[in-house]
């Protein structure tokens, strides 16, 4: 799964690598985003700018809001059989900017985490769904969910699934194109030769923590990749 993700980049940064309009008054670099958060996305709806949603997809017809909590990810095998995402999946696409992911790898009891970026440090983006719900008086909450796909390489040796990673050249396809089955093949592991991984602070896990020493690495932590 991908419970934890990375976009500490100033807005700027984000503006010239999208070519979106970005709000500095609006937009918040952060080193922890959490689930619940609202958080910064680009949609199929609004390609143009940077809008802002809640992470933890709520499908239209949900009768409670709480199933959000559940829906943080949606598997890619899955995506036009689920009810909670096939609609999404076929209307309602979104880019998730990031710089950075965190997952945690199991050793005995103990859960290590682990950030996970590319080897350039640049921004990518994560494939997403998005949808927008409605309260019994008509408020609206607009949500998204990341996509996740089987592991490459690289995070198998820390957890059995990961956040699609799409080629830049295809992000545009991701939020425009309609032929689903297309789109599916999209959802691939990124390759693992463009990416790192090390061990980090335990204090990741709170996401009350959010500082640039989150991303520290744990010098000499248990295995450490390359």
């Amino acid at each position: 799964m991908c419970g934890r993700f990375q976009l500490s980049v100033k807005g700027k940064h984000i503006s010239e690598r999208f070519n979106v309009e970005v709000f500095d008054e609006k937009y918040s670099p952060s080193y922890n985003c959490a689930p619940s958060q609202k958080l910064a996305v680009i949609t199929n709806a609004e390609p143009e700018k940077l809008s802002y949603f809640n992470w933890g997809l709520i499908p239209f017809w949900a009768k409670d809001p709480k199933i959000g909590n559940k829906l943080i990810n949606a598997r890619s095998e899955s995506l036009s059989e689920k009810a909670s995402f096939k609609t999404a999946f076929a209307k309602r696409r979104c880019l998730i900017p990031a710089n950075g992911f965190y997952e945690w790898k199991r050793d005995g009891k103990e859960k290590i985490p682990y950030r996970i970026f590319v080897k350039s440090e640049d921004i990518f983006a994560m494939a997403g769904i998005w949808d927008m719900w409605k309260d019994a008086e008509g408020k609206q909450l607009n949500t998204f969910s990341i996509i996740t796909t089987t592991p490459n390489s690289l995070m198998k040796t820390i957890h059995n699934r990961m956040p699609v990673i799409l080629n830049k050249n295809d992000e545009k396809a991701w939020l425009f194109e309609n032929d689903t089955s297309f789109l599916k093949t999209l959802l691939n592991p990124a390759d693992s030769e463009i990416m790192m991984a090390y061990q980090i602070s335990s204090k990741v896990n709170s996401p009350a923590n959010n500082s640039q020493d989150l991303i520290e690495e744990i010098k000499g932590g248990q295995n450490k990749l390359f």
